[in-house]
């Protein structure tokens, strides 16, 4: 039986490059399924960065949000039709969504839903630490941010939360779903 993989993509450009390489890496494991949930912001920067082709390789089946639960993913995600869900990467307004108990995307109430259950999250935040960072745009140019000092403390609020596994570089995304529930 397969690995299925929940594999939810939020509107950042930030590491999107280096976690569509892995996502694609763990495509081709053995017996792994992944289902890609896209939020309408995702869509945008996914467009931007052209990768939706890219994406449509990867991924089994691709849900593109209508609503917070439409399409309806949450039931799947709550009744064991998936091993894991993974969220990366995970913007800023993401994370402070779930931290505070709002679940009004596609993504922050398939997070809301699911920590309900014993499947397990991992989360992949942009935005982990004080200072700046360097994120490469399309076309190759490089954009230097500085991370408020809010999106930080929501990132750590994040590590606090039951059920939810902060991860801090996309290369954790494998070892992550080999996980067991």
């Amino acid at each position: 039986m397969p690995l299925k993989i929940a594999w939810g993509i939020t509107g950042s450009g930030d590491l999107i490059a280096d976690i569509f390489k892995v996502m694609g890496e763990v495509s081709t494991m053995k017996d792994v399924e992944i289902t890609s949930i896209l939020s309408k912001a995702a869509v945008t920067v996914l467009k931007w960065y052209k990768l939706m082709d890219q994406l449509d390789h990867i991924a089994k089946k691709v849900i593109i949000e209508i609503d917070a639960n439409t399409p309806f993913i949450v039931g799947p995600l709550q009744t064991g039709a998936f091993d894991c869900f993974v969220v990366a990467p995970a913007t800023a307004n993401t994370v402070a969504k779930i931290v505070n108990g709002i679940a009004d995307t596609i993504i922050t109430n398939s997070v809301s839903q699911t920590n309900k259950t014993d499947t397990n999250i991992f989360i992949l935040p942009v935005d982990q630490k004080k200072g700046t960072t360097t994120t490469i745009l399309p076309g190759g140019k490089k954009l230097e941010l500085t991370m408020r000092d809010i999106d930080i403390e929501n990132t750590d609020r994040l590590r606090q939360m039951k059920g939810i596994i902060v991860l801090e570089k996309p290369a954790e995304i494998k070892n992550a779903i080999s996980q067991p529930k």
